[in-house]
């Protein structure tokens, strides 16, 4: 059996990491932003055609994609083989459960729902049909055209579509995987290893290795475009703060400072800065929530998430299963749902390692159960306070529905100001609505920490062959570099072209997920009772058979 170990540089500058991998990745992400940077229309143009080829003809299988996670997740959750553990049979959580839900959903979703927790409800509820397709298909196929409260529940349950099972059961699927074979099987805790059960030893060659920088691709640049979606949105913020103008030099120096902060929570590890960053964003995101809930109409808010909830639990298995043929709904499909489960998948290398990273010594039943309703359930009551606020707003505008500013903000794509302008009309206390505005603002940057030092040390685990402690120097330069990307391309204006480009990469990525979910099936079933042996009595995998244990 190879040992992954052997693979690692043991002196010289790559010492703790594999040698070529960290120059194969260098190389790669360099080559990629000169190359969208020096002529970033031409880049974009390549980017998108595959992107657009994705979306039109390949709907169909990236739904089936999803389908297929989420009853892989449904089987393994109620099976026989959700006792097993994730590690020895005597092994046990690392995390306390607030710390390991805290670190789950800052990684997972955290700054996104900030960015479009009010902008994706409003555009669906929206009927004005801006972009040339209609705002929510869902909603005209059921003959509800007008903006009321009817087509706002719609709204929601076609949000809650895109951030809830189908979309963790990605991130379920790939956590497990790596958490299992990593902390199991005594594999390495790298993407590759969720292939052993197909490609056996080969995981430690040519394809195991384009494997794992497939995933160092995707975390790179999903984290670079998402710290430029969040600096937009801070930057918009100190403005409305400060009146700063929120242009490019504001956003630089916004990056370097996330980046340095990010960093150094990073060299701090998993058991001090991430996580208490990310626990400091429950409590702070806890108080932002409070304020939309109590400062608006909390009786209403609650009926509304009710309902909503039981809405899309009624729907969501018949939505999973859409495909639109006609034009206008076939476009929307493609630049919402088609591009949330390429975004989904993208970051499930990077997520889905970090997740098994907090997950050591659970259950299989306790990490599924605990990774696919708890982030859901947060995320679900999230987005209904924010989006649910801002339709009240408009369906109780003086002017008339849709009057209030915020459906405007939204289609005219202005959406880092559509966060702001809710909150600006919450209470009649202008004083509290200005805290309330510096508190998302702080947010955004703490979201955005825990996001980018996760990634960071997702990376260089990675590049260490699963060493889940990878060398303080190599977590410094990937965290900057991290920063440098993001700057190069959103001064170069290539920060679309690098989000069209992450897309288009989830392509193979999701093959990767299908193959993956194939292996831990297999796995489980050839020999579920796995416990590590001595090495004179070890599988080709490094385990062997427990028999004793069904005695």
């Amino acid at each position: 059996m190879a040992n992954s170990s052997d693979l690692v540089a043991t002196t010289g500058i790559f010492k703790g990491l594999h040698s070529g991998m960290g120059i194969a990745a260098k190389v790669l992400v360099v080559v990629f932003v000169v190359f969208t940077a020096l002529n970033v229309e031409f880049a974009n143009g390549i980017y998108s055609a595959v992107r657009g080829w994705i979306e039109s003809a390949l709907n169909w299988y990236y739904v089936s994609a999803f389908v297929i996670a989420l009853v892989a997740c449904t089987y393994l959750m109620f099976s026989k083989f959700g006792k097993i553990r994730l590690g020895d049979d005597d092994s046990r959580p690392e995390f306390k459960n607030f710390s390991w839900f805290a670190m789950l959903f800052s990684a997972g979703v955290g700054i996104g729902l900030l960015f479009f927790g009010i902008a994706e409800p409003m555009f669906y509820f929206d009927n004005t049909a801006p972009w040339g397709y209609p705002n929510n298909p869902f909603a005209d196929l059921e003959g509800v055209t007008a903006m009321d409260e009817q087509r706002a529940v719609l709204a929601m349950r076609v949000t809650y579509f895109h951030w809830g099972f189908h979309a963790w059961a990605v991130y379920v699927v790939v956590g497990l995987c790596l958490a299992y074979f990593g902390f199991r099987k005594k594999l390495p805790l790298t993407l590759r290893s969720s292939l052993h059960p197909i490609i056996g030893e080969r995981i430690y060659g040519p394809i195991g290795h384009a494997v794992d920088l497939l995933a160092v691709f995707g975390t790179v640049f999903g984290v670079a475009t998402s710290l430029g979606l969040g600096v937009s949105q801070m930057a918009a913020g100190l403005n409305h703060l400060f009146g700063i103008d929120p242009g490019i030099v504001t956003q630089i120096i916004l990056i370097a400072i996330i980046s340095a902060v990010a960093t150094l929570s990073a060299v701090s590890g998993v058991g001090n800065g991430i996580r208490i960053i990310s626990e400091w964003n429950i409590w702070l995101s806890i108080v932002l929530i409070a304020f939309f809930l109590f400062g608006g109409p909390s009786k209403w808010l609650m009926g509304f998430f009710i309902t909503t909830a039981g809405d899309y639990l009624w729907n969501f298995i018949p939505m999973g299963f859409q495909t639109f043929n006609n034009d206008g709904a076939a476009a929307w499909q493609g630049g919402w749902t088609i591009f949330y489960w390429g975004w989904w998948i993208s970051w499930a290398p990077f997520v889905g390692m970090f997740i098994a990273r907090i997950s050591r010594g659970r259950t299989i039943r306790e990490f599924m159960v605990g990774v696919m309703f708890v982030p859901t359930t947060i995320a679900f009551f999230w987005l209904c306070i924010f989006g649910g606020s801002a339709m009240y707003l408009e369906l109780m505008a003086e002017g008339g529905v849709g009057t209030a500013g915020i459906a405007e903000l939204v289609r005219n794509w202005d959406l880092p100001s559509a966060l702001y302008g809710t909150i600006s009309k919450v209470t009649a206390l202008d004083w509290l609505n200005w805290c309330m505005a510096a508190l998302a603002t702080i947010l955004l940057a703490t979201w955005f920490i825990t996001s980018s030092d996760s990634g960071t040390l997702v990376i260089t685990t990675m590049l260490s062959m699963g060493d889940d402690n990878p060398p303080q120097r190599f977590r410094i330069v990937w965290g900057i570099g991290e920063g440098v990307v993001a700057a190069v391309l959103l001064v170069a204006g290539g920060l679309g072209a690098l989000q069209t480009a992450s897309i288009a990469a989830a392509l193979p990525i999701s093959v990767i997920l299908l193959l993956m979910i194939y292996g831990i099936i297999k796995s489980l079933h050839e020999d579920s009772s796995a416990v590590p042996g001595p090495s004179t009595d070890r599988a080709v995998d490094g385990t062997r058979m427990a028999q004793e244990l069904h005695a």
